[in-house]
């Protein structure tokens, strides 16, 4: 049985994924930050529940540890929230915080895997970016900054793990049918975009969204089809975005997506 790592396993995808994964014959080491109140995950078989808060350096180290005593075939970097308001509201905590979750967390717990893959001549690193990985709305500059960030590491990782047969890959979902939108959203407010706040969330409409299965699924392949292949956008809203934006361009799609939100 193979075995996959994941963090913020307690909600949302990374519970979807563990699931699938776990009903496809996988070893699954589940690990988020309160494991004591998991009721779901820990019912299951072959599901190991750790404590893991990708802020804190120790705990990586020790959890990493942990998990490598198992065996670890899979990394999923999952863990992470949005942080969405305009930039002059945002105070330093909330940008420290936002960069430390989405990115310093992910690289820690990469590095702490990477030697154990390497010795063992494979694995595989999958991170959770977001089409907002991929092009920029409004009012989301800091979480874009972590999640295009996310995506050059990935590109750059590839190419030197790949010396010693270990993938890196990304999944860039669009938006996912979870309660994402409120209990991982950090919304500070500015009252002079407050009418640009209303007509960005406007914009979206859940019905359009992907189910957290969907993207697990898509998480499922990236792990198992042995592709060279880093990114995998991941539901069609975000397919639909990406083709756009890459058939007219960057400039085009920006001043597009301007005109879509703001009507200018």
């Amino acid at each position: 049985m193979k075995t996959i790592f994941i963090t913020g396993a307690s909600t949302g995808l990374g519970r979807a994924t563990a699931i699938l994964f776990q009903q496809n014959g996988w070893k699954v080491i589940a690990t988020m930050r309160n494991p004591e109140a998991e009721t779901v995950l820990g019912q299951l078989a072959h599901v190991t529940l750790l404590p893991l808060d990708v802020t804190n350096e120790k705990l990586v180290k020790s959890t990493v540890d942990l998990a490598i005593q198992q065996g670890v075939d899979v990394v999923f970097n999952n863990a992470g929230y949005g942080l969405v308001g305009p930039m002059e509201a945002i105070s330093d905590e909330q940008m420290v915080r936002q960069l430390n979750t989405n990115l310093l967390g992910v690289l820690r717990v990469t590095q702490a895997f990477i030697p154990y893959f390497r010795e063992k001549g494979a694995g595989t690193f999958i991170t959770t970016t977001s089409m907002g990985g991929l092009f920029a709305f409004p009012l989301g500059s800091v979480y874009h900054a972590t999640k295009f960030a996310l995506e050059g590491w990935s590109e750059s990782l590839s190419l030197e793990l790949g010396l010693f047969n270990i993938s890196v890959k990304t999944v860039a979902p669009g938006g996912i049918a979870t309660d994402f939108m409120g209990r991982s959203i950090d919304a500070p407010s500015h009252p002079a975009y407050e009418e640009a706040n209303e007509k960005l969330w406007g914009l979206f409409n859940a019905d359009n969204f992907s189910t957290a299965a969907q993207i697990a699924a898509v998480v499922y392949e990236a792990a198992t089809d042995g592709k060279d292949q880093v990114r995998y956008v991941a539901g069609e809203d975000a397919k639909a975005l990406y083709a756009q934006r890459t058939e007219i361009g960057y400039e085009a799609f920006r001043k597009e997506m301007r005109k879509n939100i703001f009507g200018s």
